[in-house]
């Protein structure tokens, strides 16, 4: 056995994670307003970005200082007779009524659920110990529109009779929307009730003591406790379930965190033809600063020199990055228009099945490039805003041998549902028996797990007697 120390040359090849690479892919990864914000940041960090936008600014006030640079001393006595008026002017004194409109014109601003309370309390009370101790009562009040605490906890904490706290709870409890300052679901539906001149004695005791059996829609157990017939306990759980348990919904709660979608992409339909507009027209345009690649040529200092060059180079490597992220998401969206072309035109019945590795062999990048592009994202489209993940199903087979997706399987589902007899629902192993008349192997189990995912309820709570 041979054994010494020798050299070898091997060649192999490594993909090394740079820097550019990881912002590229990070950049790659952001939706429209998160890359609105990275861009952002870099403008602060990096002198030679620069956006489009102030780019005349900047040029102006070059100018101008260019002058003064003409001029070893500033005339201070001709500035101040060009500016001789030093009186502040809004600028909407310049501007005609018309172009006053802006978009807030238009738009109505949803009054909070505490300001509205605080309004109706002001009109009402009389004494400015009512007034403390129902802003008081309004302070408690949850998200849901529930009084958090409980009659004695606020007669302790300021001090009052608490026949008294009771009596201004009362008084807010009457206070649009009907329901609010409740101690509990029981008697926020009772007091709409009352609201509704409900005379029904028997859909206060459902109220208050039978509202489990009402959920799990057990109506025969409650009309044999109370003797009275089945079709009408189920009248009773029918204005039940039109009242509102949450007396808050529809007006602003201060600890709500409202997010709004931007779509990244929006695809239209003109003369039979989709065409595809990637949203990155409010995006800060970016481009390389003047000054600063004049600063480069003309420094003698190495290690400025350097510092700048670096600068430059993630400048241009951002831009690039930038570019290249939205050709490809278009180029993405373009192959989920050609896979899903019919659902554009048909509906999410015609949904097939869809994986990564298909758009991503069509335009020709790796699966994880197409799955950083989708994640996160959303497209308009003209059947309403989908996440681009919603064009990926996974599929079922049919008797014919074709592939069908899960989307269009779970749309079938519920129309067979919206279709059925609501005295005689279907159940999952009827439905599954439908679809496989149809061509559509499908199990019991998938489609208790379809119906469970589009919140379905089971065909016994789907009963109506």
């Amino acid at each position: 056995m041979k054994m010494g120390f020798e050299l070898n040359l091997t060649q192999t090849r490594k993909l090394i994670m740079t820097p550019e690479l990881r912002q590229a892919i990070q950049i790659l990864q952001f939706n429209n307003v998160e890359l609105t914000d990275y861009i952002n940041k870099q403008l602060e960090i990096n002198p030679f970005l620069e956006s489009v936008e102030n780019k005349d600014d900047d040029s102006s006030s070059s100018e101008q200082i260019s002058e003064h640079k003409e001029n070893d001393e500033i005339d201070w006595k001709e500035l101040a007779e060009r500016y001789d008026d030093f009186s502040y002017k809004t600028i909407a004194n310049n501007i005609d009524d018309e172009d006053k409109q802006t978009f807030e014109s238009y738009t109505s601003k949803k009054l909070s659920l505490k300001d509205h309370l605080m309004t109706q309390l002001g009109m009402t009370v009389k004494t400015n110990r009512e007034k403390r101790i129902g802003e008081f009562i309004i302070e408690s009040l949850d998200n849901k529109g529930y009084l958090g605490c409980s009659v004695q906890d606020i007669s302790l904490l300021l001090n009052e009779d608490v026949v008294e706290v009771e009596r201004v709870l009362r008084l807010i409890q009457t206070f649009d929307p009907v329901g609010i300052a409740s101690r509990n679901l029981s008697e926020c539906l009772m007091i709409q009730l009352r609201e509704k001149g409900i005379k029904d004695k028997n859909a206060y005791i459902i109220v208050e003591n039978y509202l489990e059996e009402l959920a799990t829609n057990k109506i025969q157990k409650i009309a044999k406790e109370l003797h009275i017939p089945v079709s009408r306990v189920q009248s009773i759980c029918d204005i039940i379930k039109m009242l509102e348990p949450k007396p808050s919904r529809g007006f602003i709660i201060d600890s709500d965190n409202i997010r709004y979608i931007v779509p990244d992409v929006t695809v239209e339909k003109i003369n039979d033809e989709y065409i595809i507009i990637v949203n990155d027209s409010y995006l800060p345009t970016l481009t390389i600063s003047s000054y600063y690649r004049n600063i480069i040529n003309n420094l003698d200092d190495k290690e400025a020199s350097k510092f700048l060059m670096d600068k430059l180079n993630s400048s241009m490597w951002l831009i690039k990055s930038i570019e290249q992220r939205r050709m490809t998401l278009y180029n993405v969206v373009k192959s989920i228009v050609k896979f899903q072309r019919k659902f554009f035109d048909e509906g999410k019945s015609a949904l097939r099945p869809l994986v990564l590795k298909d758009v991503a062999d069509d335009i020709g990048v790796h699966e994880s490039t197409v799955s950083r592009a989708t994640n996160g994202k959303y497209v308009q489209t003209p059947r309403g805003l989908y996440e681009l993940k919603y064009f990926f199903a996974s599929s079922l087979g049919d008797s014919f041998g074709k592939a069908v997706s899960s989307t269009s399987v779970k749309s079938k589902i519920k129309k067979l549902i919206d279709e059925e007899n609501s005295q005689k629902p279907l159940s999952d192993q009827k439905i599954s028996e439908i679809l496989k008349e149809e061509g559509i192997s499908i199990s019991r189990r998938t489609v208790a797990k379809y119906r469970d995912e589009m919140r379905i309820p089971a065909s016994s709570m789907r009963r109506r007697y």
